[in-house]
């Protein structure tokens, strides 16, 4: 059994706003309402791994891990996948970016599997992912179109 999930925005502003808005990945606690900080440890040309922490849940747990990112912007793609894996026993994230009517189409696609053990089961992560994407998309959506209006 395993998760799979395809979410997608269009937003209208520049491929190059929206692309470097959206890999600037110290700057996603700025971008995503999830995201408490973001902490680089490593970057090597188009690869970055780094430490993400969530703020806390209703619960008060801190969820934080590290994931690996590789972006290719020549494809307009970026593969990512988580390191430390946590609750999942894998988590692969590809994001893909399009030029169409009205902006750019950003698209995720999220395959994963999670552990026997952890406190969700496949299908209730993947209802709590799309829940989530749109959430996040949404705010994605509309600081960067923000961004690029008041960008000289």
């Amino acid at each position: 059994m395993s998760g799979h999930t395809e979410n997608e925005v269009v937003i209208d502003a520049p491929m190059d706003v929206v692309w470097e808005r959206t890999n600037d990945i110290e700057r996603w606690p700025e971008l995503f309402s999830e995201y408490a900080s973001v902490e680089v440890l490593e970057r090597e040309g188009d690869r970055v791994l780094f430490r993400l922490t969530m703020h806390p849940d209703e619960q008060g747990r801190v969820w934080s891990w590290v994931s690996e990112r590789v972006t290719d912007r020549a494809n307009r793609t970026v593969t990512a996948r988580r390191v430390e894996t946590g609750p999942f026993q894998r988590m692969d994230i590809r994001w893909t970016y399009e030029e169409v009517d009205g902006g750019v189409l950003m698209r995720w696609v999220q395959d994963f599997a999670m552990k026997p053990d952890a406190p969700v089961d496949d299908a209730g992560m993947t209802r709590h992912i799309n829940e989530n994407s749109r959430v996040q998309m949404a705010l994605i959506k509309r600081k960067v179109e923000e961004f690029a209006c008041t960008a000289p």
